[in-house]
């Protein structure tokens, strides 16, 4: 009598991306199946790793500041604060008040995009085409906004070390006809932008809470959304904690961390605004907790609008070791002259030392550990991205859903690879 043999079971191994769309273009995520659920999930990355924290080495510390921007190229001022923030502790240097409520302001507009990109492509990741139609018509109102203070929609290169670059401008971009638009739909588009930048943003933070209403009436209730987020990629907030999760991560999970009430830096000590918290530490819950964040940093910016309204004065400070001297004065003076030339040439010197200096980034804790020899260039330079820890949960997150969950963890993670490789 022959023994029949059992059949072997192998586990198939299938790569995720990093040509999948809902991989964000270069994760390499390394799936073990069985079946179609996922036995292990393995990330692979630094498929966009490039050597920012090496190159500052060899840059002044003021050239350093645009790298920044490119680290999670959707939240882009929100890095440069961080930084900012570690050389300004670095050099001792007073910011003005000033300057520290446009960095604020500007901190919660970058916040507002950041989770309008990460809703909008969330939904359509699983398979909601809508949303990204949506939340893309504000960030094209906050982009304007972004363009209008620093020249260019995405990477600002905004701040300075001792606050930031000018002030706020007087007008608006505008919008001309074409053969797109006719002279009524741009007389449409510019009737909110005929007066300051202020003006824009104040007029957008009024709009705002319903667009965020629209975008509840689609997903919030939303049977299929629901069935897609809700109890997949599971947290405890012990393990929240353990992980090393910050941001909408930790917070979905119901623990309530966040460095603007707990370690308050520039004037968030001054602002009124909610800390929401979720309840089950699902994909679910983590949406409603974005969707909420936009919500407060809509009011924190209009609070920021009208302390701005009443009180003008310096945006940077007048230190000219640090700061270059305004271009008028720099041109009557020869004192001024020599201090232009040498900031431009040469660089500000930072006092030796280290320093260490996070902000609430919109994904969580973004922080700069800076080393200073003294020279005109960091001696080293640490960045402690968000994103990095979160991509590390992604097996115990994914471990026992199916391929198509996966999509939505990825989602729900808020993943920008810019800042988790460096």
């Amino acid at each position: 009598m022959g023994t029949s043999a059992m059949a072997e079971i192998r586990n198939y191994t299938i790569n995720f991306g990093p040509q999948h769309p809902a991989a964000h273009g270069v994760l390499r995520l390394v799936l073990e199946l069985d079946g179609e659920v996922i036995v292990r999930a393995d990330p692979h990355i630094g498929l966009l790793h490039r050597a920012t924290e090496k190159l500052a080495e060899t840059r002044t510390w003021l050239q350093t500041l645009p790298y920044l921007d490119r680290l999670d190229y959707v939240s882009m001022m929100c890095n440069e604060h961080a930084y900012c923030l570690a050389v300004e502790k670095l050099l001792g240097v007073e910011v003005p008040l000033r300057a520290q409520y446009i960095r604020v302001m500007m901190d919660e507009v970058t916040r507002i995009l950041n989770h309008l990109l990460n809703i909008g492509t969330h939904a359509l990741d699983i398979g909601a085409m809508t949303m990204v139609l949506y939340t893309f018509r504000e960030r094209e109102d906050l982009m304007d906004v972004y363009e209008a203070v620093s020249g260019a929609r995405l990477h600002a290169a905004y701040y300075r070390p001792g606050g930031v670059y000018r002030d706020l401008p007087d007008r608006m971009p505008q919008y001309v006809e074409n053969k797109f638009k006719n002279a009524e739909t741009v007389r449409r588009l510019n009737a909110a932008r005929q007066g300051s930048l202020l003006d824009f943003l104040e007029d957008f933070t009024h709009r705002f809470p319903t667009y965020v209403d629209e975008y509840e009436t689609l997903l919030t209730d939303n049977r299929i959304w629901k069935q897609r987020t809700v109890g997949v990629g599971v947290v405890s907030p012990e393990r929240a904690l353990a992980l090393g999760f910050t941001g909408p991560m930790l917070r979905g999970s119901g623990v309530e961390w966040d460095l603007r009430r707990k370690q308050p830096y520039e004037v968030y000590d001054r602002m009124e605004f909610d800390v929401p918290v979720g309840v089950n530490g699902d994909c679910y819950d983590r949406y409603l907790v974005r969707i909420e964040e936009m919500r407060q940093a809509n009011r924190i910016v209009r609070q920021c609008i009208d302390w701005l309204r009443k009180n003008p004065g310096p945006v940077i400070t007048d230190n000219h070791k640090v700061a270059p001297p305004p271009r008028e004065s720099m041109k009557a003076n020869m004192e001024e002259l020599i201090h232009h030339f040498k900031l431009f040439t040469e660089g500000m010197h930072v006092p030796p030392g280290e320093a260490y200096a996070a902000i609430e980034h919109p994904k969580g804790e973004f922080g700069v550990y800076a080393i200073s020899d003294g020279g005109n260039k960091p001696y080293r330079i640490k960045l402690r991205s968000p994103g990095f820890p979160h991509l590390a949960a992604t097996d115990e997150l994914a471990r026992g859903h199916m391929i198509a969950d996966a999509t939505a963890i990825i989602g729900t993670i808020d993943l920008v690879l810019g800042d988790t490789d460096r």
